[in-house]
């Protein structure tokens, strides 16, 4: 029977759920062991019958986890999961059952992590420890995001009943603020732009020059590099001047765009141009090779295969080079720019949203923010009615030595003398 009770100076909350699994969680206080209960009580009280075993660990429900999720994740992203779970979750959490994972567990793990970096490793059932020093906080992030991940999933089965990865990330500070995140963005000026595609056209060699229209589409679209190089002739509009991104191009496999669906950006005039003279080169290397048919990718190699990601950034950073510019910048910077020049000339944040597709607006602000102009405070005055605009204009116009005043201030009508003597005069003859 569910109970309350007092266990090594800390108050227990004594209860099964309702899968039959005993759960004792601990509290500093009485109130909040009660309070807690009152709340656990209604769910125990509906049996579930679940999907796992209760004593499962953290090591075989991993193991499950990434077989159900493999199916929906990219690539990478699944490829990132099982990189974290081997190097760093497992070897610190992998022998303890999934419902015995407690808060106190995560935020140890994930702090020393942060401290010091420390990996646990077992060789041959010998435990071995290796120190590699601190990781970096974007690398304890992927740890926590993977692991409240898994454990969510857990939840949803009836596993456990509370993640208790959730809202580490903010006490950890694993989670960056929106002035962080902008600080690290690194976008070009229009200057910048300028020589970077001036050395990526006329001033490159013939191998190089091949790239400019792919970089020339990366600023003026703002598609990220994966969906650039899987773009195909018939997702470009010309008439309507418009660019389908219906898939992205991963580790050299297709797959949707990073949204997980498509989206449809507009083309400048300069872009359409060259999109155009490329097809016409496209149909000449087709002729002269002998290809039969127009390659379907825009961006491809002389043999008509698409183009190698590897190879593009090793041109973008010879590139850089040749312009004279940072080397810190990637392909990727290009979209940052798009974003950033589209803001500063005055364009609304929600057209940059649904020109990079991001999934709400806060997210397109919250990145490009610091690129939005402060404001004008010469726009309230397009605030002001007609009348209350010319009474402002006429009183602004008028000499500090002549004020104009009303008709009435308690003198004859048409009366507009300031001369109390001579007022005093016309009010006598008048009376």
């Amino acid at each position: 029977m569910a109970c309350v009770r007092k266990r090594r100076g800390k108050w227990v909350a004594d209860y099964r759920d309702g899968a039959g699994c005993r759960h004792v969680p601990s509290f500093d206080t009485r109130r909040e062991a009660e309070d807690f209960l009152s709340r656990a009580i209604p769910e125990s009280r509906q049996v579930m019958k679940l999907a796992v075993d209760s004593n499962i660990t953290m090591a075989l429900y991993s193991e499950r986890w990434l077989g159900l999720v493999q199916g929906h994740l990219k690539r990478r992203t699944l490829a990132s999961y099982q990189h974290t779970l081997q190097l760093h979750i497992l070897p610190e959490l992998g022998s303890l059952k999934v419902r015995n994972v407690s808060r106190s567990h995560v935020r140890t793990m994930l702090s020393e992590k942060l401290r010091t970096g420390k990996i646990r490793r077992t060789k041959e059932g010998a435990l071995t420890k290796d120190v590699r020093g601190p990781l970096a906080r974007a690398s304890v992030r992927i740890i926590h995001a993977t692991l409240r991940s898994l454990l969510n999933a857990a939840v949803d089965e009836g596993t456990i009943l509370a993640n208790p990865a959730e809202r580490l990330g903010r006490h950890l500070r694993l989670v960056a603020t929106a002035t962080a995140r902008q600080e690290e963005i690194k976008a070009m000026t229009r200057k910048q732009l300028a020589g970077f595609l001036g050395a990526s056209g006329t001033a490159a060699k013939e191998y190089e020059r091949r790239h400019y229209g792919l970089f020339l589409l990366l600023a003026r679209t703002g598609m990220r590099l994966g969906e650039a190089l899987a773009l195909q002739w018939q997702d470009v509009d010309f008439s309507g001047r418009e660019v389908r991104v219906a898939r992205a191009l991963s580790a050299g496999r297709i797959e949707t765009p990073k949204s997980g669906h498509g989206r449809t950006v507009d083309m400048s005039h300069q872009l359409a141009g060259n999109l155009l003279r490329l097809q016409v080169i496209r149909k000449e290397e087709a002729l002269k090779h002998g290809w039969g048919e127009l390659p379907s990718w825009v961006f491809c190699t002389e043999e008509g295969s698409s183009l190698d990601e590897s190879r593009v950034r090793k041109v973008f950073a010879k590139t850089l080079a040749t312009a004279g510019l940072p080397g810190h910048f990637s392909p990727h910077c290009l979209r940052h720019t798009y974003a950033s020049l589209l803001l500063q000339q005055g364009e609304s944040p929600a057209y940059v949203q649904r020109q990079l597709g991001h999934a709400s607006i806060q997210l397109t602000v919250d990145t490009y923010g610091r690129w939005l102009p402060a404001g004008n405070q010469a726009a309230v005055n397009r605030l002001d009615d007609p009348s209350g605009s010319k009474v402002v204009a006429k009183t602004e116009s008028a000499t500090p030595d002549a004020p104009e005043v009303a008709d009435l201030i308690g003198g004859p009508s048409r009366t507009r003398t300031l001369d109390p003597l001579i007022k005093s005069q016309l009010l006598y003859q008048l009376s």
